[in-house]
This record gives C-alpha cells, structure tokens and sequence, in this order.
C-alpha cells in the first residue's frame, strides 16, 4: 500500500504576526512546516506533496531543502480547493492512500500516523480526534442557550487519513460551502464512513503571535564551575550552610564556591551570562555579600524566562572537610533559597585523590548541573 502526504500550507497565517506566513516562520529552531514534513518523511509517505501560496516556491523550498521526496503546487482561493488541487496532482502518483495534514500543526507524533493507518484496513477514511474537557452550551445571541453535550463531540485534528481514489472523487464532487471546514466533512458529505482514531494534544494547532512566544525550548541545561582558595582566617560557606573548619574560602563575596557554580549553571541554561556579568567582583556592594542573594537573582531570571528548576546537582570536590555530615543542610538550604522541593536538589562530594591544588589542600572548587523546564 502506497501512502502519500499532503501538506497544506497554502495559507497567509496573518493572525500569527509573523513577517512571513506562519507555515514558513521559525518555531523551535526550524520552520514550521518543517516539522510536520519531517515527521511524514519518517513515516515512509512518498511522494509528500505540500501546497503552497503562489508566489512563496523559494521560501517553501529553503524552510523545506534536504528532505527527499518533497514536491510543490500552487493553492487554490480556499482550503478545500488547495487540497483538491494537490489531489490532482498527487493523482499521476497512483497512491493508495493519502494523509492530508495542515502545515500549521507542526508536532506530529508518528502514534497518530501508525493509529490512521491501521483504522484505514477497516474505513474508507479516519480522523484523530480529542474529546471535549469543557461544558459546552448554544448561543442564543448573547443568551446562554440550550446545553450541548460534551459526551457527543469531539475536537477535529489533522493530519485526514483516506484512500486515495475515494477522497479525490469527494472533493471532485463537492458542491456545499465555498470552503469546507475539513476533508473529513468533504468525504462524509460524499457517504464516505470515516472512522475515528485517538489524536494527540501535542497537534496544537499554531494561530495566533502568542503560539510563536511559546516557542522556547521545553527543557533547557546549564553547568557551572568555580574555584576559590582556602586561607586561614575565613569563614567556609558551602550551598549557604556555613561549616566550621580551620581555613575557609576567599573571594570578593562569601566565596561559596558551591553556590556560585549553581548561579552560573542556572545563567548558562538561559543564556544570561555568568555571575561576573550581574555582580561583577570590581562593584564594592557586593563585598562580602552572602551568596544566597546571587542564587536568589538567578531564580528569579529563570523564572522571568518562563522556566522552572526541574533539578540541580552540585558537586564539591575537596580533601576537606568532609561534606556528608552537612549534606542534607545544604540541600535544605538551596532548596529553601530557590523555592523548590527538597528532592529537586542533590549535593555531593568527591575527592581528587590528593592531586592538584584540592589535593594539596590549597582551594575547594564545585561544579554544577541544573535542568530547566517550561512552565
């Protein structure tokens, strides 16, 4: 069985204020269409035809260059007319059967493709569809009207699988709205059966600026790494919690090398810069300073960027002192200063088997690595 894409991507996308019509904007560090072409590709549909706008072949072939098997038409006056037109088109393939999936909808999980494909043994058509969490009622004007039920429907998403002859004599033969609300109802219309599949939230559809301003990575990383010296006269901090021991460490501030390492991992992760750059050690004020305030800025950045500390993991390499005695303080600490759970924190400690300068007991250094998610 041969399976075609269609990819309609034929819109101008106006709502989305993106200089370019949206299906050719940059979402998640690639263009949007992209993403779903990708996903068809790996799916083995060929060939995947995508409809465009007249006018955009060069854009179309840059957001789309070094897939294989990808072809271009011009679309029509309206949806419905785009894809009859790329019908026609794909028809000189002989598919057996096509996925008409809107270039919009750029996640496209390859469950949903393999879920279509297997209802279309047993239907002439299938849809994925999601059911409906809100109440639902009619509007009579600006009156609440009589109830709908919320069992009875459901929430449409593409892509539309069918067989390939039958969903093109649908189209040929549609004579109802200028532009049909989706080929599911072209095909109905037509007394095609069209089944239904379980879709996925993940085919949101992109349609407005604020669906681009949520484009940032889901998951972000960041690591850190700091050294201070030890002397004789200072007080140690380590991740807030201040240990007694016969040197402690040196710095402009409190030199917690610990917390710093944390500071300029969770500035890495979103791309802020280091510790230096917000509190640079030649600006007086921050002699001294306690480092809680450095870690408490940096939350705060991350929070301001939309993410969420999903973990730290703070590693103290030195000969001395020895770290477990305090290391639920120190979790306890970080935790308390960033405001998260406890169990989103690890702290630990490892030697350098007497070698280099933490061997020979001159300085503490720490590394740091956090995970960031989206809120």
């Amino acid at each position: 069985m041969r399976t075609a894409a269609l990819v309609v991507a034929a819109g101008k996308g106006l709502r989305a204020g993106q200089p370019v019509p949206k299906q050719f904007a940059r979402w998640r560090g690639k263009p949007v269409v992209r993403h779903s072409v990708e996903a068809l590709a790996a799916a083995g549909c060929a060939p995947i035809l995508v409809v465009i706008p007249d006018g955009a072949q060069a854009v179309a072939r840059e957001a789309l260059a070094g897939i294989a098997g990808v072809q271009f038409t011009t679309g029509g006056a309206t949806r419905q007319e785009s894809v009859r037109l790329g019908l026609e088109v794909l028809a000189g393939a002989e598919p057996d059967r096509v996925l008409i999936h809107d270039a919009a909808r750029p996640l496209l999980p390859a469950e949903v493709i393999e879920r279509l494909l297997i209802a279309l043994d047993a239907y002439k058509g299938a849809i994925p569809v999601l059911p409906v969490a809100d109440s639902l009622t009619h509007a009579a004007g600006d009156l609440m009207g009589a109830p709908a039920r919320r069992e009875d429907l459901r929430r449409v998403q593409t892509p539309q699988a069918f067989h390939f002859a039958e969903v093109l004599a649908a189209h040929r033969d549609w004579d109802g709205p200028t532009n049909a609300g989706d080929d599911a109802q072209v095909a109905q219309a037509w007394g095609m059966d069209v089944a239904l599949v379980e879709g996925d939230e993940t085919l949101h559809k992109l349609t407005y600026a604020a669906d681009f301003g949520a484009s940032k990575p889901l998951v972000r990383v960041g690591s850190g790494y700091d050294v201070h010296r030890l002397e004789e006269g200072e007080e140690l901090w380590l991740c807030g919690v201040r240990i007694a021991h016969t040197h402690g460490l040196s710095g402009h501030s409190d030199a917690d090398v610990a917390i710093h390492a944390l500071v300029d991992a969770m500035l890495g992760a979103i791309g802020a810069g280091d510790i230096g750059q917000h509190f640079p050690p030649s600006d007086p004020q921050w002699k001294g300073a306690a480092s809680d305030r450095f870690l408490a800025h940096a939350g705060k950045l991350v929070a301001d960027e939309g993410y969420a500390l999903a973990n730290a993991d703070v590693t103290i390499i030195c000969e001395a002192p020895k770290i477990g005695p305090h290391r639920e303080a120190m979790r306890e600490r970080l935790a308390d200063i960033l405001g998260v759970d406890i169990a989103a924190i690890s702290v630990k400690a490892t030697t350098t088997e007497k070698l280099g300068f933490t061997g020979r007991r001159e300085g503490i250094a720490a590394q740091a690595v956090v995970s960031l998610g989206l809120v």
